[in-house]
């Protein structure tokens, strides 16, 4: 039992520095990297079309529900990143990801501005501002996908 607390400690060592170690050396493989960030991209996807059709006023606005969705979108906005490391070209991913990768910061970066904006609107409760700040969303990821992915 004595050797409880130094077990305990190198565990959340090893936890730690897992947790901040480069990207690409979480993933075993460049194919997992990319399916991470594809996982990750469809997830945000299906969060921001859940919201379409009350921002269309297709469906009731429940500013609740809309709320949570942007707080997860803020969560999930997070992820995909770490999945265009070095060597993890493919995918959807034009090669300009990698080779432009200031520009590919830069919309990162808008997105994640605008992220904020819509967090903003939608803790206002006021549809009209969440509607003028869901396009600025999803300005932000057609001028990625127009700039860094594959036309299918």
């Amino acid at each position: 039992m004595k050797q409880f607390p130094l077990l305990a400690a190198a565990a959340c060592t090893i936890a730690v520095s897992l947790w901040s170690a480069p990207a690409q050396a979480q993933f075993a493989k460049p194919a997992d990297a990319i399916k991470y960030r594809q996982a990750a991209l469809t997830l945000m996807a299906s969060h921001f079309g859940r919201m379409q059709p009350v921002i269309k006023g297709q469906a009731p606005y429940d500013a609740e529900q809309i709320k949570a969705n942007v707080k997860l979108l803020n969560t999930l906005a997070e992820l995909p990143w770490a999945g265009f490391g070095p060597g993890t070209e493919g995918g959807e991913a034009r090669p300009e990801v990698w080779s432009d990768a200031a520009g590919f910061q830069q919309k990162r970066d808008a997105l994640k501005e605008n992220l904020a904006k819509l967090q903003v609107a939608a803790d206002s409760g006021d549809l009209d501002k969440v509607r003028a700040a869901f396009g600025g969303v999803g300005s932000s990821c057609k001028s990625c996908h127009d700039s860094y992915r594959e036309k299918k």
